[in-house]
């Protein structure tokens, strides 16, 4: 295979963007016909909603977490559908989130995820031989499947047998072709901008007598001989290839159909071509995100019209992952992700300054794509209406790299401040709507450091700056040291948060202090970078003072906490977990690494009360508690459990324990009121990072009153 070219990154970004602007513009109106869509909005070119915030999308839920198996699987880059499985089964929650749960036998994913956890293994988990035709065949083959396109960039190959391996294991048949299809494209497109010779490339990896390729072949021979009218080729569709005609709740071939028609009358315009994808109906968001991304690869940043499109979603994406804090995302973590495995794939190097960000702080906001602004937002201390706040990304200046964000804020007067940050936390009021039931632990803890960058130019008004933290718990703001910035001079800062008790942290940025003139009316005009987090947490969660996150009547969260399974709520001081089979919540964060969780719990009832750390997803993690038979158990789940040390302990219900789990590299230590009882070293394939969390089982009840996190000395700095 030839070499990998820098271009690619940016088109990597942009295909990834592309992606979550489709479903952001197919979201409000899924499931439309496209009479209905016509009758409401005559011509639909534009966001049918205005989304405070867009919450989480099955569409971009799968296609992130499942590419994860490429690190997690136990065979890595050899990609088995097994592994795919795992990750499905790690990273969504039991039956609430993350896509549709419409019951065994009528939702195909959830059909599957049943099966798999089970034990029925992948690809057998999405087979027609497992599930019939009927519910092997619906549309989520394709819609998760982009990423194993944008990871192969120019290798459409690859892309296909990552295609078959994934789509197969959730569908069958042309569910699965509908995979390979789209992710051989999206990786054509890299090197192909005709989307004739785009679609033919993906029909070359798939049964020529297939049903799929039958409705595509259809399609683009009666595009070839009415090029003009698209509403005319999608009244053939709908007479030939509607709903109709195939069973399920929605099957992939009449989709599929809508996807070609948008492709061809698109005739290669970003806008075009995802707008008249939309209003044919259907399953709208999963149509126009697949052909979106094929689009926004053929078209890279420079193509996406960046007022209509980009500026409405601000590179945010909100996930429902079952871990909280990989639910804060913005959309260049995800695209450096991709290219990072890309190039890891290839045995190449990523190129600077994309490598040195990818390595050391990948989720950071470092501003190198163009037009990528990192979800930064700007606000006044007075919280004022009136304020104009512009964030350009420009290649002007910059602390690293080339780029950075330039922020303009008016009109102000002297001895104003205003905040310019990154949210790291999120409550239901940020949001529009519940859309798959997101629930968020922080991205940033006390006992962290904070790591950010500015420069004022030559023509900005003078203003002093520091980084700060805001703290929801108590509406607090806790700040750096204050910096007097010299024009054209880049001031790199730092910042580390003390201990705290009960925080939680929604905000990090820069604050800027106005200086000037009284009564002078006058604006900041300032350069942003390398705005960044580091460290372990050093903090306290009393669980009697912790609140609920209402979205709905049937979605309720614990703040800071994400639930896999289980009955998970507050009472008499205590947060509860209860479960018919089993039961576990998490919070923190899935990088920490090396630290010391203390747990204050109280059995209830049930014989298998555990606190969890180096928390991984649903079935990578460690768990030290008590167990039937007066045991004190250390154990790793590796789907199941497996208990990897224990010790007698006569412990009883109805009384508190104090639990510490230390965890250093592959070495943990498990104290139980300040005594140590089981000192284990992992040596097989341990888990090095992870965030904290709780879990029963058997039927189990348990309640937790405080959590204590502490920076345990690394195995490094130790020796």
């Amino acid at each position: 295979m030839a070499k990998l070219k820098t271009e690619y990154i940016e088109k990597i970004y942009s295909g990834w963007l592309a992606k979550i602007i489709g479903i952001r513009l197919g979201a409000p109106i899924e499931g439309w016909t496209y009479r209905k869509i016509q009758n409401v909005y005559g011509e639909l070119d534009h966001y049918p909603v205005d989304y405070q915030l867009f919450a989480a999308d099955d569409d971009s839920n799968g296609p992130l977490f499942f590419l994860r198996a490429l690190e997690d699987g136990e065979e890595k880059f050899n990609l088995t559908s097994q592994a795919v499985g795992e990750a499905l089964l790690n990273y969504a929650p039991f039956e609430h989130g993350f896509f549709w749960w419409g019951g065994y036998g009528i939702s195909t994913e959830h059909t599957a995820y049943l099966n798999l956890r089970n034990g029925i293994p992948a690809p057998r988990s999405g087979s027609v031989e497992q599930n019939g035709h009927a519910v092997a065949e619906q549309i989520g083959g394709q819609i998760f499947i982009d990423t194993w396109g944008l990871v192969c960039p120019g290798n459409p190959d690859l892309a296909a047998r990552y295609a078959e391996k994934a789509a197969g294991v959730t569908h069958g048949a042309n569910g699965i072709y509908g995979g390979v299809f789209i992710a051989a494209c999206i990786a054509h497109a890299f090197e192909e901008r005709n989307i004739r010779r785009i679609i033919e490339k993906g029909l070359s990896y798939i049964p020529v007598d297939c049903e799929y390729s039958r409705v595509v072949r259809a399609v683009m021979d009666y595009n070839e001989k009415n090029p003009k009218n698209w509403r005319d080729c999608f009244a053939y569709i709908h007479a030939n290839f509607g709903y109709d005609r195939y069973p399920g709740n929605c099957h992939i071939i009449p989709n599929t159909a809508v996807m070609m028609l948008g492709l061809l009358y698109g005739e290669g315009d970003f806008s075009n071509t995802i707008n008249i994808t939309n209003m044919c109906g259907w399953d709208t968001d999963c149509n126009v995100g697949n052909v979106a991304t094929i689009m926004g690869v053929v078209c890279g940043p420079g193509g996406i019209d960046y007022e209509k499109w980009r500026k409405p979603v601000n590179d945010f994406l909100a996930c429902s992952s079952v871990l909280g804090s990989m639910n804060i995302m913005d959309i260049p973590y995800g695209a450096l992700y991709i290219a990072r495995l890309a190039w890891a794939l290839a045995g190449e190097e990523l190129p600077e300054p994309y490598r040195e960000i990818a390595e050391s702080r990948i989720d950071s906001c470092h501003f190198e794509y163009p037009g990528s602004t990192h979800a930064i937002r700007v606000r006044a201390e007075d919280g004022r209406a009136g304020l104009e706040a512009e964030l350009i990304n420009s290649g002007e200046a910059a602390h690293s790299g080339k780029r950075s964000l330039k922020v303009h804020v008016m009109p102000l007067m002297p001895a104003d401040r205003v905040f310019v940050y990154r949210k790291t936390h999120y409550v239901p009021g940020d949001f529009h709507d519940s859309r798959y039931d997101p629930s968020f632990s922080p991205l940033l803890y006390p006992g962290q450091t904070i790591h950010g960058s500015v420069m004022l130019p030559e023509y900005a008004h003078a203003a002093q700056v520091s980084l700060y933290v805001h703290n929801s718990a108590n509406d607090s703001i806790i700040t750096g040291e204050k910096v007097t910035l010299k024009k054209n001079e880049w001031a790199e800062l730092s910042f580390t948060l003390p201990s705290m008790e009960g925080a939680i942290i929604d905000e990090a940025g820069f604050v800027f202090d106005m200086q000037g003139e009284s009564f002078a009316r006058f604006d900041l005009s300032c350069f942003i970078d390398d705005l960044w987090f580091e460290g372990e947490a050093d903090y306290t969660v009393d669980l009697c003072q912790a609140k609920e996150d209402f979205w709905n009547p049937l979605h309720r969260e614990i703040a800071q906490f994400s639930r896999l399974k289980g009955l998970w709520y507050l009472a008499d001081g205590y947060a509860h977990l209860s479960c018919g089979d089993f039961g576990e919540a998490y919070t923190g964060h899935h990088a920490w690494k090396d630290y010391a969780a203390s747990f204050i719990i109280k059995p209830v009832t049930g014989h298998d009360h555990y606190v969890n750390v180096r928390v991984q997803g649903a079935i990578r993690s460690y768990a030290a508690g008590f167990a039937r038979d007066g045991r004190l158990v250390f154990a790793k789940n590796e789907n199941p459990y497996r208990i990897l040390a224990e010790v007698p302990f006569a412990w009883e219900a109805g009384r508190d324990y104090a639990i510490t789990v230390a965890a250093r590299g592959s070495r943990f230590t498990v104290s139980v009121d300040g005594r140590e009882y089981i000192v284990y070293t992992d040596n097989d394939r341990p888990y090095l990072s992870g965030c904290i969390g709780f879990s029963v089982r058997n039927g189990s009840h348990c309640a937790y009153r405080m959590i204590t996190v502490r920076p345990e000395p690394s195995a490094e700095s130790a020796g």
